[in-house]
């Protein structure tokens, strides 16, 4: 049949040379050879170019109502050792043989005991030659023995080398498809690394790109960095079938401990840690080795059913890891040229981490230097309105030096300070001296008065809350430990604060970590605290309104803060400074004050301490006239108090009274008003809440200053 013959080379001639797709060219092939051999399988394996592993390239089954299976592992590359393909390598001829006789030596080969099954018992192998080098092999299989002539294995030797081109080249095609396919994702993950700003997107667009290269049906992105929640920043992942609690890969995030009870779970997320550092795959017996090994793994195996895992490391340094891993649940799911495509688009995926990491830095430093700058602003303002003084002390008392030397031994360090003083004493000017005399002084000083809010909104000021953590919450909103990292946090009248949210402010002082409301994840603050009480809280604690082990970690060094009563020698250079700088401030000629005006300021009990004063001497420079100040006409003012004081015996009024009294001047001064730029809480130097809060505790009516 010699024009037989050669009619069909040049048909396999022609199709080699036109056809560029595989399965419309194996099937010109597989047809144009049952023309003249009879078979009813075909299969070709593929070689490496050292002869040791080998891959079922293209499979074709006739004469049945059900083609079998191919079975798991052909269509990747397998060793060749320990398979009968290594006998057809031995001696790279066209042969015939029976499956019957090699399933004597290898019992356990698959495809030949499927043979056996169906009936398919004779195989004819003929090697794919180029220039010379073994390819592969062409097997054909029947169910009776085919009668081959010398002419008929010369003419399939010549058909063999025709094939071998024609894989090799289908070969080249696939890689170029390949290569194609790999540089549109490198060019998707781009345009995501250019426009995707947020996580859970980016992550998402990088796992669908990457499926269309790569099979896969979980995708993880497992990411350290140093100084977050112990060195571990998240873990990502997404399925083909829907992420959910199910998904295979939250066995490995340390965030999530499972229900293990194990006492050793730091050292089984170590091992995962160790494991991850270098790219690989693991399936079949290699995936069955780690889940013995690893317990971890073990539960990804046994409980989630996964068999295959892809891990690239993207990126392994000092400061941190991240590493992208695939799951499926089929042993045999990833290639090596798997892991190759994976590992080319690396440095995308890296960069585009880089891109999102960058960017939520930058994004978090907004929102934090414009908080900073609002806070600022209104410390600005506070400043100009109350006068606030910028870490100057008045006098030279022993008590006030004493105060000086502690501020001098503290402020080089990052030890918590409790300053303790009644009201008025001056506890914000010890926190402001003690921050500006620290290292921290380049960074804000963060206020918080705990009397100043109601307690449900303490814990958003101090920890910071998410978008629709509660109603009203229609952002996110940083709080003032936040807010203060790097700097100092001054906790104002520290004893207001409530039970439950001292056990969270205990957390933070211990810790250095919290959690905004509504949020997961943990944050951390480096700043100095600085706590400020007009109660004892020796006396609370005893009380059970403040817990021990809270006071025992705000009383490191203690602060105490002498009352103006204690401190008379201070009176008068403490006067003539408020004096100079209030009848500057108010426009007003510097006036002087009577020796005997002097006495009975320095005679006088000043439960407002010297916040009190200050008040006093204002509304003197205000209704002052004539050369010196005037201090009479207030018949609720603390003068008045003293002049009655010093020429009857009435008995002295209790802390109490006199600070009702004060309240109820400065109400009647501004008509009842407590708010606003006319109201009683500009005129005492007080946050308005806070006055209310007073006034509400000492039983003051708002109405009080109009009737």
């Amino acid at each position: 049949m010699p024009d037989q013959d050669e009619t069909l080379l040049m048909h396999l001639n022609e199709a080699i040379a036109t056809m560029r797709d595989k399965d419309s060219l194996f099937k010109v092939v597989t047809t144009k050879l049952r023309l003249i051999f009879p078979f009813d399988l075909i299969g070709i394996n593929v070689f490496d170019e050292e002869l040791k592993f080998k891959r079922l390239f293209l499979r074709d089954y006739f004469g049945a109502d059900e083609a079998p299976p191919v079975p798991a592992g052909l269509d990747q590359f397998t060793p060749i050792a320990g398979s009968p393909i290594e006998k057809l390598v031995a001696n790279p001829r066209v042969q015939q043989f029976s499956a019957r006789e090699y399933l004597a030596d290898y019992p356990d080969y698959a495809p030949y005991n499927k043979f056996e099954k169906l009936g398919v018992t004779h195989l004819t192998a003929v090697p794919l030659h180029i220039g010379g080098r073994l390819t592969g092999f062409l097997t054909l299989a029947s169910r009776r023995t085919p009668p081959l002539t010398a002419a008929d294995e010369k003419l399939l030797e010549k058909i063999g080398s025709l094939i071998a081109v024609a894989v090799a080249n289908t070969l080249a095609f696939e890689e170029v498809a390949r290569r194609e396919q790999e540089r549109t994702l490198q060019l998707n993950i781009t345009n995501a690394l250019l426009s995707i700003k947020q996580r859970e997107p980016l992550f998402r667009a990088v796992a669908e790109g990457l499926s269309q290269v790569v099979p896969f049906e979980y995708f993880g992105i497992r990411v350290q960095r140093a100084g977050r929640q112990e060195g571990f920043e998240g873990f990502a992942e997404f399925s083909r079938l829907g992420a959910g609690a199910g998904a295979p890969l939250q066995a490995l995030d340390p965030n999530r401990q499972h229900g293990l009870n194990h006492l050793d779970t730091a050292a089984m997320y170590q091992q995962v840690n160790d494991l991850l550092q270098g790219p690989g795959i693991y399936a079949g017996d290699d995936f069955r080795d780690l889940a013995r090994r690893y317990p971890l793994m073990r539960r990804v195996y046994e409980e989630y059913g996964t068999r295959s895992l892809l891990i690239a490391p993207i990126w392994q340094r000092t400061d941190g890891a991240a590493v992208l891993i695939l799951a499926s649940p089929t042993p045999t799911n990833f290639r090596s040229e798997d892991l190759t495509t994976v590992l080319a688009l690396v440095p995308q995926i890296a960069l585009a981490l880089e891109n999102l990491f960058a960017f939520e830095q930058i994004e978090e430093l907004k929102a934090q230097v414009e908080q900073e700058r609002t806070y600022l602003v209104d410390e600005i303002n506070t400043s100009a309105r109350f006068g606030a003084d910028s870490g100057t002390f008045i006098g030279s008392s022993p008590a006030l030096q004493l105060v000086e030397r502690r501020i001098s031994l503290v402020a080089p360090t990052d030890t918590t300070v409790l300053i303790s003083g009644e009201t008025g004493t001056g506890k914000e000017l010890v926190a402001r001296e003690l921050h500006n005399a620290s290292p921290r002084h380049a960074r804000a000083l963060i206020k918080l008065n705990c009397a100043a809010l109601p307690a449900q909104l303490i814990e958003s000021e101090l920890f910071g809350h998410e978008k629709g953590a509660f109603t009203g919450a229609v952002e996110r909103r940083i709080g003032k430990f936040e807010l203060a990292n790097g700097g100092s946090i001054f906790l104002d009248e520290i004893g207001e604060l409530p039970l439950d949210l001292q056990a969270k402010l205990l957390r933070v002082l211990q810790e250095r970590e919290f959690e905004r409301l509504g949020g997961t994840k943990v944050l951390h603050s480096d700043a100095r605290v600085i706590a400020a009480t007009n109660r004892v809280l020796a006396d609370e604690v005893a009380a059970g309104r403040f817990r021990a082990d809270l006071y025992y970690r705000l009383n490191v060094f203690p602060i105490e803060l002498a009352p103006l009563r204690e401190r008379r020698k201070d009176i008068e250079p403490l006067m003539r400074h408020f004096v100079q700088r209030l009848s500057k401030r108010l426009g007003k000629p510097v006036r002087q004050v009577r020796p005997a005006d002097l006495a009975a300021l320095q005679t006088y009990s000043w439960p407002g301490n010297i916040r009190e004063l200050e008040h006093v001497l204002e509304q003197a420079i205000i209704v002052s006239q004539g050369p010196f100040l005037e201090f009479a006409g207030f018949a609720a003012a603390p003068l008045a108090a003293v002049a009655t004081a010093s020429t009857s015996a009435a008995p002295i009024k209790t802390l109490r009274e006199q600070e009702r009294d004060h309240i109820l001047a400065a109400l009647q001064r501004t008509g009842g008003r407590v708010s606003g730029s006319q109201g009683a809480a500009l005129l005492l130097d007080i946050n308005p809440k806070t006055l209310e809060a007073r006034m509400k505790k000492l039983g003051i009516r708002r109405t009080v200053g109009v009737g």
